[in-house]
């Protein structure tokens, strides 16, 4: 399976919100992070990362079939932040994640850090970060008993 990125409009806004609350409602339901889950998000909140300017929101398409997102958002001219990524979870544990950050990273050549939270206690998504390249900085966000959100970052050299 190679994923393909196409740039979402406004349009893809409603399938892009249902992909996203299947991929986060199993996490939501684990560690009830209800003030920053994305599967606890409004339809708004996808409508405003795919119009912002600042912003690039893309589709990750696998065999013509809509799977996921992943959206990067400029910091600097050379430092791009990533929120969120997410892919279905019937298509998880492929490789996806890791080829969608591959071609995130070539489409960026300018790019001199990638940054980017997740869930400490997710080792999976920890292992493939730190696979990538992503090393924790240090700063952790404390969101309940359960869930501790962790700062990543990849330093292109």
């Amino acid at each position: 399976m190679e994923p393909k990125l196409v740039i979402a409009t406004k349009a893809d806004a409603q399938a892009i919100f249902d992909i996203q609350v299947a991929a986060f409602t199993p996490l939501l339901q684990k560690y009830k992070d209800y003030e920053t889950n994305p599967a606890n998000e409004k339809i708004d909140r996808v409508i405003t990362r795919i119009t912002d300017p600042n912003r690039k929101f893309y589709k990750i398409i696998v065999n013509q079939t809509l799977i996921g997102g992943i959206c990067i958002y400029s910091k600097e001219e050379t430092r791009f932040w990533i929120s969120p990524m997410f892919i279905l979870p019937s298509y998880q544990g492929n490789g996806l994640a890791q080829k969608t950050l591959q071609l995130i990273e070539q489409m960026y050549p300018q790019a001199k850090s990638w940054e980017l939270l997740t869930i400490l206690e997710e080792k999976r998504n920890c292992y493939l970060y730190e696979k990538m390249g992503y090393t924790k900085i240090g700063l952790h966000k404390k969101i309940n008993d359960n869930l501790t959100l962790v700062y990543y970052k990849r330093v292109v050299r």
